[in-house]
């Protein structure tokens, strides 16, 4: 299979990287900054792709997706990464788009940072849009398979709201805590591991952060007023209880 990579940042150079490293298909990059074997700037590369994932900033994304219309087929099927996946599934183009999102990543960015074993045990989330057919929809799975990912299948606003209460919110909160202790120096003295887990998601890169932001804005809302009302309830004299059951939870999601 020839399967292209456009845009070789964390994710993208993760996937270019271990595709490259399993030696199973005809590999295609496309960047700017990355000069590697098989990598250019040429979009004329992908022609014959079979399959492309498109692994640019957010803000981007819509743009490529558009161009990637004067290079492909309507047989090459093209997946996207982007953390939210309604504003990328108002449209149809030529060449049959699934939209997808590899729930994945550090706190870090760039070719430099990505690593083969990116995927391995991740949940990868894809939302079908309406006339998918269900064998492209198994080719971009079984690829997703070799990267070391598992496929959940949803749709586009069931999948934003999701990502706005275990990921975008988060990050918000992560950096709000990093606020409450700015002007706290010993705060910021005593700050020590458990300080440093709950806020790793400040660190994330800031672009992504904002698109994240402007573009989910609604569901990260909704997501801390539930927040709010969940930390109301905690500051009780019932809060034993509560932490307990919380525990267990906490400890059965992640058995």
């Amino acid at each position: 299979m020839r399967i292209g990579v456009v845009g070789l940042g964390l994710i993208g150079g993760s996937i270019f990287k271990n595709l490259r490293e399993a030696k199973k298909h005809d590999l295609i990059g496309i960047s700017g900054s990355v000069h590697e074997f098989n990598v250019s700037n040429d979009y004329g590369n992908l022609r014959e792709c079979d399959l492309v994932f498109v692994c640019t900033p957010m803000n981007k994304t819509p743009e490529i997706l558009q161009k990637l219309e004067n290079y492909l087929t309507e047989n090459t099927i093209v997946t996207d990464v982007c953390s939210l996946k309604e504003f990328v599934s108002v449209r149809t183009y030529k060449y049959k788009f699934i939209p997808s999102h590899p729930m994945a990543g550090t706190e870090h960015s760039g070719w430099e940072y990505a690593f083969p074993d990116m995927f391995e045990k991740a949940i990868w989330a894809v939302t079908p849009l309406k006339g998918t057919k269900q064998e492209d929809l198994n080719l971009l799975k079984s690829v997703i398979d070799e990267l070391g990912a598992k496929t959940i299948q949803t749709t586009p606003k069931e999948h934003d709201e999701a990502v706005a209460l275990i990921s975008h919110a988060p990050m918000i909160i992560a950096q709000a805590l990093c606020k409450n202790i700015k002007d706290n120096k010993l705060a910021q003295t005593l700050a020590s591991s458990g300080f440093r887990d709950t806020t790793r998601l400040a660190m994330s890169n800031t672009e992504m952060a904002n698109d994240m932001i402007t573009m989910n804005e609604t569901n990260i809302r909704n997501a801390i007023e539930m927040l709010n009302k969940n930390l109301n309830e905690l500051l009780t004299p019932n809060y034993l209880n509560e932490a307990e059951e919380i525990k267990d939870f906490r400890t059965k999601l992640y058995e």
